[in-house]
């Protein structure tokens, strides 16, 4: 009996359900725990996968209960460092607040479309949520991606001209003005102050098995990635480098230290 799944036990399930998918088999889950069916709700592989559960799961509630998801990191179970996600959140709303309405009238004046931007990306153990951004793209700039050039690793895709961002934009990405709905995200939970960059479906869906490591973390606004120069990194394989090393590094004052850094960075305008 398996008790305990972690992110890369995620991605082997996803990885052997597309080859069994491809093959025509049928993938089935026998005598599964509430510890792992608990990651399984979450993720949304409860609805992908054949599942038969142990005689131990009774309820829906007892697959959803807080007390069977696993400790895949120190820092996803820390009181402290969710008192200062939620502390640092409202100060950031707060500040979101105050800027809302010039950034906004700024984006509408700009260029047609929605103030803010929202994309589902991946979270904690590849759960999905949806991000949120000020919009510094044009409205139908999803639509226009094949047609930009991808100057970066083909996991992630970065263009440092791309046509896609307005006036406004680049305005806002330069000063990372476009991230403060973010707080919002911190304040659900679904984001971290500090962590790892949180990846889109299309990234998650071409993860070789051990790249899933950097999900066993929540997501930051900011983090390693976004302090050592976020906008000259092209390869994929520095990126999740430098995520598991903020997981082996990780401290609350590792977090702290990060924060101030990423404020250092905002203000010289270097890297973000």
């Amino acid at each position: 009996q398996t008790n305990f799944i972690d992110s890369s036990g995620i991605g082997a399930l996803v990885s052997n359900h597309k080859s069994a998918l491809e093959q025509g088999v049928k993938t089935l889950l026998k005598n599964v725990t509430p510890q792992v069916m608990s990651v399984l709700v979450i993720t949304g592989l409860d609805q992908r996968l054949a599942i038969e559960p142990s005689e131990n799961i009774t309820t829906l509630s007892t697959n959803k209960s807080v007390n069977h998801l696993p400790t895949t990191h120190p820092s996803v179970r820390s009181p402290v460092k969710r008192l200062i996600d939620i502390v640092g959140a409202i100060l950031g709303l707060g500040i979101t607040a105050i800027l809302f309405i010039p950034i906004a009238l700024a984006i509408k004046l700009d260029s047609p479309g929605p103030i803010f931007f929202g994309q589902i990306r991946c979270g904690w153990m590849g759960k999905r949520f949806r991000i949120w951004k000020f919009r510094s793209m044009c409205a139908n700039a999803e639509q226009l991606k094949e047609k930009v050039n991808n100057q970066a690793d083909g996991k992630v895709f970065k263009n440092e001209n791309d046509p896609r961002i307005t006036r406004v934009g680049h305005f806002l990405r330069k000063t990372s003005l476009d991230e403060l709905p973010q707080f919002w995200n911190v304040l659900k939970g679904e984001m971290s102050l500090v962590g790892t960059r949180p990846p889109t479906l299309n990234e998650v869906e071409i993860y070789e098995v051990p790249e899933w490591q950097r999900l066993n973390v929540k997501p930051g606004i900011t983090g390693e990635w976004q302090v050592n120069g976020r906008s000259k990194i092209r390869s994929f394989e520095d990126i999740i480098e430098m995520d598991l090393k903020y997981q082996h590094h990780w401290s609350l004052a590792h977090d702290i230290r990060l924060i101030f850094k990423t404020i250092l960075v905002v203000v010289r305008k270097d890297g973000m």
